[in-house]
């Protein structure tokens, strides 16, 4: 017998015994079934008949995290060619004129550490909705004149980015944040990338990852699991694994800590408003979960109107807009404060961020009803976030990318868990005397006026 075969075939046992194991130790919420197919594909249906509709969507763990600069931006691209042609529609006008007779609603999205297609149609068209996505993920063409169509939207994409001065200075930010590993954190990708695509690049990435054991199928709607998984199984039970773990065959290179604060003032015509962003490199879920949970408590908190920080700089006019927030990432998310300060007071602007950062730790600085408040708004943004059940499958499959199954399912109960020790070990851990990016876009005529660089610096 084949030594490779059996070599695979093993890897592919393994594979399938590790995935059952945590089926079987995973929590989820009322209505929600999951099963691991023999081929190492996760099936999780959600039964919710609140409208005769059915959602399916495939997420792959794929996305700029796995992108070397030589394929930056092409999981993306990847992502728009899988509504192009397959085997089974092979141009785009069969494909789309399929999507109609099916009346599906159709999107994909690509991120960080996910890239996700999915369809919305009729309950009754599950079996042939099942089918359009099987053909879509198993046998897509790459087409040279479908790529040269799309190359230009791709980058298309990114040409608007860099019209608008919030991402100008985002993606100066992100330059200093992760250096020589940006591509793993910018799904829009370079240019030139883009614009030389391949399709033998196109398939480079989906034999690297589009594999049954590296994606979750999500069946959500007016539908029964039984049903579900026998309609599953039948149409994607066939799709071979790939006798290897893509995670562990192709790691991710570990994201190097920030050694020294670094700012920097960055002139552009186009910002009109001045924008100042300060970013900490935060927790990874593998590593401190509870500390992910910690952040976003904390990151209501001071959105609060009442909060020291929004009286501080909003109330006080010194700024329009303060913004903090943490990104749930798998691979280092970041923490960031963005700012739309006064014109007319960036200096005092600037000096009362640092001042109240400074307090971020301290035990005065939010109230047990504030904290009680924004452990309210959680909840409730919970409640909301779950009413439409087309929206279900994409906010599961982030976590479970990027997080786990039971991370998702535990969230809103471990956010009403948070303590005050949790929130001061998450600032004290990364953020409080830690080093940070910071920057500020600014307009050419008004930087002549305040010479930011003068007072926008490390102190």
């Amino acid at each position: 017998m084949n030594r490779n075969f059996i070599k695979i075939f093993a890897l592919s046992v393994v594979a399938v015994f590790s995935a059952f194991v945590a089926s079987a130790q995973v929590r989820l919420p009322e209505g929600y079934f999951l099963k691991t197919l023999p081929n190492g594909l996760q099936v999780l249906v959600i039964e919710n008949a609140k409208v005769p509709l059915t959602t399916i969507e495939i997420a792959v763990k794929n996305g700029a995290y796995t992108e070397g600069p030589e394929y930056s931006g092409l999981s993306h691209l990847f992502e728009h060619m899988f509504f192009k042609a397959n085997k089974v529609y092979p141009d785009q006008e069969k494909f789309l004129k399929r999507t109609q007779e099916l009346g599906a609603i159709w999107n994909g999205t690509t991120g960080n550490e996910r890239v996700n297609y999915f369809f919305t149609f009729d309950r009754d068209s599950l079996k042939a909705g099942l089918n359009f996505m099987n053909a879509a993920i198993r046998f897509p063409i790459y087409r040279e004149e479908d790529m040269k169509k799309e190359r230009p939207v791709v980058d298309g994409e990114f040409q608007r980015g860099e019209s608008d001065p919030y991402f100008q200075l985002w993606y100066n930010m992100q330059q200093k944040l992760w250096g020589d590993l940006i591509t793993r954190k910018n799904p829009i990708g370079i240019h030139d990338v883009i614009n030389t695509a391949t399709p033998e690049k196109m398939m480079i990435i989906k034999d690297k990852y589009y594999f049954p054991n590296n994606s979750l199928l999500t069946i959500c709607g007016d539908v029964k699991h039984d049903n579900a998984f026998a309609l599953a199984e039948s149409i994607f039970g066939d799709w071979a694994n790939s006798g290897f773990d893509p995670q562990t065959k192709f790691p991710i290179p570990a994201f190097k800590p920030l050694t020294k604060t670094e700012y920097f003032v960055k002139e552009a015509t186009i910002a009109q408003t001045p924008y100042m962003d300060f970013t900490w490199q935060g927790p990874s879920y593998p590593t401190d979960s509870a500390a992910t949970v910690a952040a976003d408590v904390f990151s209501t908190i001071v959105g609060l109107n009442s909060s020291k920080l929004q009286q501080a700089l909003v109330d006080k006019g010194l700024a329009s807009g303060v913004y903090v927030s943490y990104n749930t990432s798998r691979y280092v998310g970041p923490v960031d404060v963005f700012v739309v300060p006064n014109p007319n007071k960036l200096k005092e602007c600037y000096a009362e961020v640092m001042n109240q950062v400074s307090m971020w730790s301290k035990d005065d600085y939010f109230t047990d009803e504030q904290m009680a408040t924004a452990k309210a708004i959680l909840h409730r943004n919970d409640i909301h976030a779950k009413e439409k059940p087309s929206s279900l499958p994409s906010q599961v499959s982030y976590q479970w990318c990027s997080t786990s199954l039971n991370y998702y399912t535990d969230l809103d109960s471990n956010y009403q868990k948070v303590t005050r020790a949790d929130i001061k070990k998450y600032l004290d851990t990364y953020v409080i005397g830690k080093p940070y990016v910071a920057g500020l876009i600014i307009a050419p005529e008004l930087n002549k006026t305040v010479n930011a660089a003068s007072f926008f610096v490390a102190k």
